[in-house]
């Protein structure tokens, strides 16, 4: 990860960039996973409808540069909520039932890893950026 000094950057990206990724990979993941799993169930598509908010406020981030620092923290927030979606998993390992249902499972599992590191990524951002108001 690099930081020039007015910008965060990891793998070569803005924040606002890499969130505009995810947002996509989520709304893909939660239609692909649907499509596979034969499923109409409203719950197959929460990773798409997170990415989908997601994405919209990535967007207006960069088309409202005076908006980006609420904007972002919106964009942290249901990183939060993905994140969050995915420890569900805690609960299925208790009652002994991970894996019951495989493609929920998946995509849990893909919530809480994808979202713990975007919001790692936000996290560094935020210390980044505030350190650079600061100076």
């Amino acid at each position: 990860m690099e930081n020039s000094d007015t910008e965060f950057k990891a793998f070569g990206r803005s924040i606002e960039s890499i969130s505009l990724y995810y947002g996509m990979f989520l709304i893909l993941w939660g239609v692909i996973i649907s499509f596979v799993a034969k499923s109409s169930s409203f719950t197959s598509y929460i990773p798409s409808y997170i990415g989908l908010i997601i994405f919209v406020f990535s967007i207006l981030s960069i088309k409202f540069p005076s908006k980006k620092k609420i904007l972002m923290h919106i964009v942290a927030l249901f990183g939060l909520i993905a994140f969050l979606g995915g420890l569900d998993l805690i609960r299925l390992i208790i009652k002994n039932n991970l894996f019951d249902n495989l493609w929920a499972d998946i995509s849990k599992i893909m919530m809480l890893i994808t979202g713990l590191c975007f919001l790692i990524l936000c996290f560094k951002s935020f210390l980044h950026a505030r350190k650079v108001n600061s100076n």
